[in-house]
């Protein structure tokens, strides 16, 4: 089997091996493809590993004899799906390899929205607390999670990662979901929407991008939020109406945002949320730790094998 990998640069930029493929056939692994660049680099494949490599009907149908799509993530919008319907080429993903590390990120921006420690490192750096006349100081309200409520929006694995390590920090949580759950733990209660944005101290966005997702959080679920509320996302950029989450910052109708995943990546330079108030963003690296990483490169090999065995796992349909 020729096997062609056209984006494995963000797996794998140098810490992890690709070596698990050797045995399965003859493997190219480019670090990053651009689109003109994608039907000629897969020539010939019987298979092929993506990560954010757009392939089109236009595309597939350069691709004769493909046969299967391994994307290396869980989002997989980035194939026409019905196209591999109907040419027959097998997709799949790599589901749930980042549920702690993803959940950890959510508390990375939380409690640095609370406690605003790069911030005030900088100011002892700079040399503020040599000459301060009194022994501590701080430039923001301080806030202490214990007895506060956080609301997840979406509770998979994820939202139940965050709604276990929101717990240990004696949070109350509010979880919607797409269907009635008929157990959840204690002090994790489902309601709807509107009363999670309205009552939750902190909100995490946990749900797919959908059409009825999209633009989730916009002027309208904004407004129901406290002003002292903080904002996480570390799912998908899209769920947030940006322009509309910059002017709520600006306004102090809202408290701050953690943001790892924007509507737009890379961002444009003039993105709305650079210059907003409170507005910390990291660049999508949520699932990143080298330990999820690895689980996804083993699971992207497992699924090739069970493919190769006739067997194949994580398959995804239109």
């Amino acid at each position: 089997m020729k096997i062609v990998v056209l984006d494995g640069y963000t797996l794998n930029p140098g810490d992890l091996s690709w070596e698990g493929l050797a045995p399965l056939g003859e493997y190219t692994v480019y670090d990053r493809s651009a689109s003109e660049q994608i039907v000629e680099r897969a020539h010939g494949a019987e298979m092929i590993l993506i990560n954010k490599v757009v392939l089109s009907r236009q595309m597939l149908e350069q691709m004769p004899g493909l046969q299967y799509i391994g994307v290396l993530a869980t989002g997989y919008n980035i194939v026409d799906l019905q196209a591999t319907s109907d040419l027959g080429i097998v997709v799949t993903n790599v589901p749930s390899y980042g549920t702690s590390t993803v959940a950890q990120m959510v508390f990375a921006h939380l409690l640095n929205l609370c406690q605003q420690v790069a911030y005030h490192h900088r100011t002892v750096i700079r040399g503020r607390w040599s000459h301060n006349p009194d022994f501590c100081y701080w430039d923001f309200p301080l806030m202490e999670l214990d007895g506060k409520t956080m609301g997840i929006v979406g509770y998979g694995q994820i939202g139940r990662a965050v709604a276990k390590l929101a717990l240990a920090f004696g949070m109350q949580v509010l979880i919607t979901h797409r269907r009635p759950l008929p157990e959840m733990e204690d002090g994790v209660r489902q309601t709807d929407l509107e009363t999670l944005f309205t009552q939750s101290d902190v909100v995490s966005l946990h749900c797919p991008l959908t059409k009825t997702t999209h633009h989730l959080v916009d002027q309208t679920t904004l407004r129901w939020m406290k002003p002292s509320a903080f904002l996480i996302n570390t799912s998908r950029g899209p769920l947030i109406d940006e322009l509309a989450l910059a002017e709520a910052l600006n306004r102090g109708e809202l408290a701050g945002a953690g943001l790892d995943v924007l509507e737009q990546e890379p961002p444009p330079p003039d993105s709305p949320l650079f210059a907003a108030k409170n507005c910390f963003i990291t660049p999508h690296i949520a699932w990143a730790s080298h330990e999820a990483r690895q689980r996804l490169m083993n699971i992207a090999v497992d699924n090739v094998v069970a493919f190769l065995n006739g067997n194949p796992q994580n398959v995804v349909h239109g």
